[in-house]
């Protein structure tokens, strides 16, 4: 008892420490956007040897700095405006900023967010009319799973009226969940914004669960290693969204039925997703977009796209293939595009600046969505 007396101002000293520090991080203010788009990054880790920080696109982390009271910090910029996801990495472990409450929702890497405001871009919230996002659940029987779908509906949309509108089917990429277009893309901020500008059409956009087998996700990012894993994925997924989702969008919706009236376009995953499902069913889609493709390399092109060729030109409106010149996937698609013009197939090639993030894509989305239906 007379040992555990002597050890009791010693436990009271690392509790008051602890509690201390507990309340110190309550106030720590992370992220800090300055006006000149200087962002401020701050962690609280007294006991950690090393901390970065990873911010969506740039290409390598940034090392953090700990002062005396256990903080870490780190400033990045400026920034050019727009929303940009980060997470810290604390001796090799990755995690999110406890001082935001702002997540970035992803299934595999969930992730922060910063916000570097410009009001005169397609993204960000301004005073016009709003469309509105509804939710449905349905069962399907090609993967034998309880899925979702979102529904973009344009301002004005009413179902008890005759109009009816044309329809862009948006994909996601892998890891992103069915909101990723509107969590993180704000697809239908961007649609709000050019609709009210009179720049594009009004328009449904249907956002889907982009995986036609889920065993992808459960796998990780090594998934993609497997080939007939990855291969059902993707073609599964054109089977649920032209046996399922699509008959039911269009018993459900005042929308156009007709292929001139129907786009698809999508990221990562998803632009493959769109190639597959646009180019080889042009009798169901007249619009075709892709972003950052990946996954078209599953098997070579000849055997996936087995009825492109020249004469696709007078069936498709719009093939739209767009890459940023920092990404990982520019190689891939670019063999793409030269095997589409050895076909004779002609698409509009977009090349930007950037890495594979939603920075490039969200720019893609409102380049392409003003060039449709028209």
């Amino acid at each position: 008892m007379k040992g555990m007396a002597h050890l009791l101002p010693l436990t009271v000293f690392f509790l008051f420490s602890a509690v201390a520090l507990a309340k110190e991080a309550e106030h720590i203010v992370s992220p800090e956007v300055q006006a000149d788009g200087r962002v401020t990054f701050r962690f609280a880790d007294p006991n950690a040897l090393k901390v970065e920080l990873s911010i969506e696109g740039q290409a390598a982390p940034t090392p953090m700095q700990k002062d005396e009271s256990g903080i870490w910090s780190a400033t990045v910029g400026p920034l050019p405006p727009d929303f940009y996801g980060y997470n810290f990495k604390a001796d090799g472990v990755d995690l999110v900023d406890p001082s935001n409450t702002t997540l970035k929702p992803n299934l595999l890497n969930l992730s922060n967010e910063v916000h570097i405001p410009d009001p005169s871009l397609p993204w960000e919230v301004a005073d016009v009319p709003h469309g509105q996002i509804h939710q449905h659940f349905y069962r399907s029987k090609i993967a034998g799973e309880d899925r979702d779908y979102y529904v973009y509906t344009p301002p004005k949309y009413d179902p008890k009226k005759k109009t009816e509108y044309p329809v862009l089917y948006l994909l996601h990429g892998f890891s992103d969940d069915t909101s990723g277009w509107t969590a993180v893309g704000r697809a239908n901020v961007i649609l709000d914004n050019l609709i009210s500008q009179g720049r594009a059409k009004p328009m449904l956009v249907v956002m889907t669960l982009g995986y036609g087998d889920l065993e992808v996700v459960r796998r990780g990012w090594d998934s993609w290693s497997d080939k007939e894993l990855a291969w059902r994925n993707l073609s599964r997924y054109t089977d649920i969204l032209l046996g399922e989702v699509i008959p039911q969008v269009e018993s459900e919706y005042r929308v156009k039925k007709d292929r001139e009236s129907r786009a698809i376009a999508g990221l990562s995953m998803g632009g493959a997703e769109s190639l597959l499902s646009g180019l080889n069913h042009p009798d169901q889609f007249a619009w075709v977009g892709a972003f950052s493709s990946g996954g078209i390399d599953n098997r070579d092109f000849a055997t996936e796209f087995p009825g492109v060729d020249v004469s696709i030109n007078k069936k498709l409106k719009l093939l739209w293939i767009a890459c940023g010149t920092e990404d990982h996937l520019i190689k891939i698609n670019r063999q793409f595009k030269s095997w589409l013009k050895d076909k004779g197939v002609q698409f509009t090639d977009i090349e930007t600046p950037g890495l594979h993030t939603w920075m490039v894509w969200r720019r893609n989305l409102s380049t392409l969505v003003p060039l449709l239906f028209r």
